[in-house]
This record gives C-alpha cells, structure tokens and sequence, in this order.
C-alpha cells in the first residue's frame, strides 16, 4: 500500500504507446501501465492512428492503474497530460468521436502542398510568425490535404461541428464529456497556425494553407486548469486536469532547464536539442526551429529545438549491419580499450547530415583507418560520432541565441555509457547532467501541473526536488578539446568536398 499526502496520475500519449503513471508530489514513480496501439499506413509514407483505439487505451490504462490503488483514490491531486505534439485528429463536436484516423507527425502526405507553398514564397512568412518551418513533419498541410479529400469535413470544420486538435485536446475533450476544447502553448505553436509573438491563432497563417476554422480550441497555459474527469464515470468523484504540454518541452522541463543556456539532448534512435534561449524569441541562421518552451504567468520562454537523425542508430548499424557487437553495452569496454581514436573519424551520414550541415545528398564514412585500425577504434570513432555531432548543433544553436552555453542534461539510453556522457561534457567543456530518472515527459507534465495546484509556488521550488543524475565534468582542456573537434571539421569537410565533386 503506498502512503502519500497526494498523487499525480499522468498520461504520457506517445507515438507508439499510451501510458498512465502515478507520481508522487516530489517526482518519484509509484506505479504505471502501458498498452500500444495499432500503427496503420494506408499508402507508402503515410502514417495513421485510430484516435478512437487511442482514447479506449487511455481509459484501460488509467483505470486499470487506477484499480491497482483503490486505497488511494481521494489521494489524486490531478490528473496531467504529455503527448505527441504534432499528430492530430479531427472530431465531432457533440460526441468528441473522431471522424477521421489520427494524421500522425512522421506521415509525409503533405508533401506536395509544402512544396507548392515554399514555391508561392510562403516560407519567411510562415517561418517568421510560427519560428517553424514549412514542412509536412507539421499538421497544417496534412490537414489541408485531409480538408481537400473530404469536403465533407473541410465544411464540418468551417461551421463548427467538426474540431480540430493535437492528442491533447482531443483527449482533454473525450475525458471531461466534451465540455472542455483547449490546448496549451507548446502544442498550439507546432500546427503551423499558431503566431509565437503574438500567443495566439494566427489568421494570416490559417490563410496561407487555405483553412476556415469557425473555431480553434482555447490556448491555456501548461500550469492551467483543463477542467475535470471522473475517466467517464470509473472514478468515484472527478479530479482536475492541471499541467498539459508537449512531450520534447515537457522532458525540458522536467531537467529543469529553466534558464538561457541551459539545454537538453534525449539520445535515443536520433536525438532531439532544446535549448532555453529566454524570453526574447530569435530565429535561427543554422537550421534549428524555434519553439515555444513554455508560458507561465502570461510570460513566454522560448528555445531552439534541433533534431539529428543518426545518432543511437548509428551503433545499431555497428551491431546488426556490420555485426562488430553483439550488444549496445560492450561499446563502452571497447572504446576505453584504446588510448584514442587511433586517427578515425566516422562521418554517420546515413541518411545524409541534418544540422548544422543539412546536406541530405552525403553518405556515411568511415576515414583514417590504416592496418593497424582496430574493431575497437572503429567503435569508439562511431561513439565519438555521436558527441561530435550532438557539440556541433548546440554550438549552433548557442551562437545563434547569442546565449552562453551553460549546462548541457541529457537523458535517453545512451546516458548509460560513461564514455559517451564524459566525451560530449569534454567537447563542450560544460557539466553534463546525464539523468537517471525514466519518463520525463511524463514528469515535466506532472511538475507543471504541481506548479497549477499551487502545490510549489515557483519553479525555483522544483530545482530544490531531489534528481537523480550522474555529473560529468570536463577532464580535457580547452585546447584538447578544439583539438578534436578540428580534426573531426577535416573529416566532415572530406566527406562534404567528395560530394560536390561527385
């Protein structure tokens, strides 16, 4: 039985799977449970879910979590929500059932009308008001394309009978019975139609890819309240929903990266930068997109976000393609097997060089090897890859804020090896904070809901909650440092000069 002045029950809504989790006020898991859900793709390179299958897997996970502690029922503060942010459904506006499947972010079939609109001279305009890009990764053409397909919606949406919204609003609308139709800001400002500025929907933006909304839902601050939900009618009273927000800032917030200049890498497949750049919003010369972080007390923060598309993959092609391991975990054992690199660079353009490059026409390589190159230094090349890589985008993005790089967190798998967590803290020569805690997304969302319920008066009272994390501190010096990253610069310029002659 646990004892606690008081629960969180939050529903982290992913891209594979929905989750429900019970926290404890000061962040710690209790308890949690999973379902994944059907991944449909009707064409190539489209994407769908089936937003109802994801509502019912809400209502299964966090009733069946909620079973497991009947005793603590009257002890759950609020209910708060983390989610996909760019995948959206449309709805009906009477019963809250979707009338389409879920378009989700990686589906591409907007394509087409992204390359019409940066043709038309859409981009700076577009780029300007949202920070964003014109780009099919975000809902506007998608929904553009689905309006153009169905007439019947695109009519349903102009008078008001259909909504549209991200995963958040449509659960927030299922959850309290339809009485509530509200987003937050990090949601609102990834559908293309959202003015960061300004903190509000954006006719001119509505305009440009030819959307009448007769209503668009209310944008609420993450801390706010979303109303209430008895999880239609499992609980014996209703609770409120308070802390809703995207999942990349929720995971920013849960770090506690409250400051300009304090960033957050998550390795995983790829990896995903945010960097606080503060109150003042900049666009970036490098390629990043600008986000809003968060809103708090009518205040934004805004930051760079940067996606790198080959990082953790790349160590799974070392395994599955090349077979030099058997296991992610022996990379580690192997790169401290060597004193260096022994002179090889891995360039991991597999899929081309995202940022800061952004040259999808490269390919991968690996350079410097000679007869003495072992399996060992090509390991440690490919993780050093990695660090490479993930410096030369906050770098980037740092110079481009014209903010001063202040503590890098990290979080993902790949904080488990040391080496790769004491390399990038050495390249950057700023503290690594590599955390241990699992679900930040999740976290981040509970956080701003405690913050709502006026549980912490602050977000300076979040940063005296205990954190579990290992510190890496840099052990080379500042010109070690440039030292590598000089030569890496060779590498990737060889790679960069073959392709231009090629």
């Amino acid at each position: 039985m646990v004892n606690s002045a008081g629960l969180f029950l939050a529903i982290d809504q992913s891209t594979s799977a929905t989750k429900a989790l019970l926290f404890s006020q000061e962040g710690r898991i209790v308890d949690q449970e999973t379902s994944s859900h059907q991944q449909i793709y009707p064409k190539p390179g489209w994407v769908e879910h089936d937003a109802e299958e994801i509502f019912q897997n809400t209502l299964k996970v966090t009733t069946s979590l909620m079973s497991r502690h009947s005793e603590n029922w009257n002890n759950v503060l609020a209910l708060s929500i983390t989610n996909q942010r760019e995948t959206f459904v449309i709805f009906d506006k009477e019963t809250g059932h979707p009338l389409h499947n879920a378009i989700v972010w990686q589906c591409r079939r907007g394509a087409d009308i992204c390359d019409q609109l940066a043709k038309d001279g859409k981009e700076d305009l577009v780029h300007e008001l949202t920070g964003l890009k014109i780009d099919t990764y975000f809902p506007a053409s998608k929904l553009c394309w689905l309006l153009d397909s169905r007439p019947d919606l695109r009519e349903r949406i102009k008078n008001g009978t259909a909504l549209f919204g991200t995963i958040d609003t449509y659960l927030i609308y299922r959850l309290t019975n339809c009485k509530v139709y509200a987003t937050d800001h990090t949601n609102a400002s990834r559908t293309l139609f959202y003015d960061i500025d300004e903190l509000a929907w954006s006719k001119d933006l509505c305009d440009v890819f030819g959307v009448d909304f007769f209503l668009l839902p209310e944008v609420r601050e993450s801390k706010a309240w979303f109303g209430d939900t008895d999880l239609v009618g499992f609980l014996n009273r209703r609770i409120p929903i308070y802390g809703v927000m995207g999942d990349s800032q929720a995971a920013l917030f849960a770090q506690k990266c409250f400051e300009p200049g304090s960033a957050k890498v998550t390795f995983g497949t790829g990896s995903s930068i945010l960097l606080n750049i503060g109150r003042e919003k900049r666009l970036s010369n490098s390629g990043t997109v600008t986000a809003l972080a968060w809103v708090m007390d009518g205040s934004p923060t805004y930051a760079f976000e940067g996606i790198i598309n080959f990082t953790g993959a790349t160590i799974t092609w070392l395994r599955d393609q090349m077979q030099l391991i058997k296991n992610v975990s022996e990379t580690e054992t192997l790169a401290l097997s060597v004193p260096d690199n022994g002179g090889v660079y891995f360039v991991p353009a597999f899929v081309g060089l995202s940022a800061p490059y952004w040259r999808s026409d490269v390919k991968a390589a690996i350079l410097g090897m000679t007869p003495s190159t072992t399996k060992a230094h090509i390991v440690r090349a490919a993780l050093e890859s990695i660090g490479y890589i993930v410096t030369d985008v906050i770098t980037a993005m740092s110079k481009d804020a014209g903010v001063e790089l202040t503590t890098v967190h990290g979080d993902g798998g790949a904080v488990s090896n040391s080496f790769l967590m004491q390399f990038v803290s050495d390249l950057n020569q700023n503290t690594l904070l590599a955390s241990q805690l699992p679900e930040l997304s999740a976290l981040g969302a509970v956080f701003c809901g405690a913050l709502g319920l006026n549980i912490y008066q602050t977000r300076a009272d979040l940063e005296k909650l205990p954190a579990e994390y290992t510190k890496f501190t840099p052990l080379l010096d500042v010109e070690a440092s440039k030292k590598l990253l000089v030569s890496w610069h060779k590498a990737v310029q060889l790679i960069l000069n073959q392709s231009n002659q090629g």
